[in-house]
């Protein structure tokens, strides 16, 4: 652990050092739970399916617009999609628990299609056997994305490219390891 922090540090000053003004902090969290923490029962296709509350701070000058991916690398099918989102408006700071499947939100915010085949938010429901991991990106954009609802996470990341001023991860685990999934 203390090998990867010091790492992590080094990359970051010789950033900065090279690119001056080009690294942006983003942070992104839950007050569902915390990095590397168990993603509760509640957000999760084994529960209600709720999409998990989600706040971020340290947002670069000039983001116009932010986009969140959620997606598996653990599926044993390869990486699933769980959630694409974006278009979210440049001034939010927070997604809101229960965010509603429809591929256009009253604030403008745009759903993607996941890979269940429905917009918005599908929770964690892995095959029984070891936990994976669920990584929560979210890019903050200089632009407001001309890209339809109902993308995929491939048009979302090819559309984004060159827009990206900073981006954040949050993973969460689901289920965890050896315990039995008793809902809350």
């Amino acid at each position: 652990m203390r090998n990867r922090l010091f790492l992590r540090c080094v990359v970051l000053i010789a950033a900065v050092m090279l690119f001056p003004g080009a690294v942006q902090a983003l942070e992104l969290e839950s007050d569902a739970f915390e990095e590397g923490g168990v993603i509760p029962i509640k957000y999760t296709g084994k529960g209600a399916d709720v999409s998990p509350p989600l706040s971020w701070s340290d947002v670069p000058e000039g983001a116009k617009s932010f986009a969140l991916v959620m997606d598996d690398p653990d599926a044993p099918m390869g990486t699933w999609i769980h959630w694409v989102i974006y278009d979210i408006p440049g001034d939010s700071r927070a997604l809101e628990e229960g965010i509603p499947r429809d591929l256009v939100l009253q604030d403008g915010t745009r759903q993607g299609i996941n890979s269940f085949r429905w917009s918005g938010y599908g929770g964690p429901a892995p095959p029984p056997g070891s936990s994976h991991r669920y990584f929560f990106r979210l890019y903050a954009l200089d632009t407001v994305l001309d890209l339809a609802p109902g993308a995929n996470k491939g048009q979302l990341m090819r559309t984004m490219q060159g827009h990206i001023l900073a981006q954040a991860r949050l993973i969460g685990i689901f289920p965890e390891p050896l315990t039995d999934l008793v809902p809350e």
